[in-house]
């Protein structure tokens, strides 16, 4: 009982922004400004791309370190750590001081003929920094829980290597991999920071909620807020629910 009433200022706290939206939204007058449609079918699009690409490249970095006894692990880790750690709007100064027209890595993309400054590539590049180490230590911390032991008894039983991975470890590991795609979804989605340093160009929902809330004021963003909370909340939500129910 005292728990439950020390738990009641937190829950009151982080429910008061939203109780406070639903009284401020204009509901009589709902309706999204010009390109706010736009700018959610650029976020949905190109977080569709994203997110395939984290997990991707973040899932075998995460079992690596779970798993690994190497020396360099601590030091990858650091790695890993680093742009998680780093304000976003640092680490979009530093995506266009690498991949800009004339940064080290971008001055030889632009003379390919290839280009990752405001389009779609440097979205959703931008997005994969912005989420892939969340996932990655979400993840890493979801397969170091699974024990060794289940996995060298798979072994044992003459399992391969990937039937230990979909059959053994992907299920035990289900409900922390769920968070860490949960967090990386509403980071994909919401990147705002390295997103307007950049690719301001196209603009998704929050670059567009700035922009709306610089030229129209705060009572202009309601209605696209409340679409952001509709694309962002559904995704993690679900994820958390079903990694939460037994097989």
């Amino acid at each position: 009982m005292t728990a439950r009433w020390l738990a009641l200022p937190a829950l009151l706290l982080l429910a008061l922004p939203f109780i406070t939206l639903v009284g401020v939204t204009p509901w009589r007058d709902f309706h999204l400004a010009y390109g706010d449609w736009g700018s959610v079918w650029v976020s949905l699009g190109l977080s569709g791309i994203s997110m395939p690409l984290i997990i991707l490249l973040g899932a075998p970095l995460a079992l690596w370190l779970a798993r690994t006894a190497s020396p360099m692990r601590h030091w990858v880790e650091i790695m890993v750590l680093v742009p998680l750690l780093t304000p976003p709007l640092a680490l979009g100064i530093l995506l266009v001081s690498v991949y800009g027209p004339y940064g080290t890595l971008g001055g030889l993309l632009t003379r390919l003929g290839l280009s990752l400054t405001n389009n779609a590539g440097a979205f959703v590049m931008a997005q994969v920094y912005g989420a892939l180490p969340y996932f990655v230590m979400s993840a890493r911390s979801a397969f170091a829980a699974v024990p060794p032991e289940v996995e060298d008894a798979g072994k044992i039983l003459g399992a391969s290597s990937w039937q230990i991975l979909t059959r053994l470890t992907l299920p035990l590991a289900r409900q922390g991999l769920a968070t860490g795609l949960a967090i990386a979804w509403v980071r994909v989605v919401g990147e705002f920071g390295i997103v307007l340093v950049f690719s301001y160009f196209p603009q998704g929902i929050p670059v567009k909620l700035y922009i709306n809330l610089q030229n129209d004021g705060v009572d202009s963003v309601y209605s696209l807020l409340w679409l952001l909370l509709a694309v962002t909340l559904p995704f993690p939500v679900g994820c958390l629910t079903r990694s939460r129910r037994r097989p």
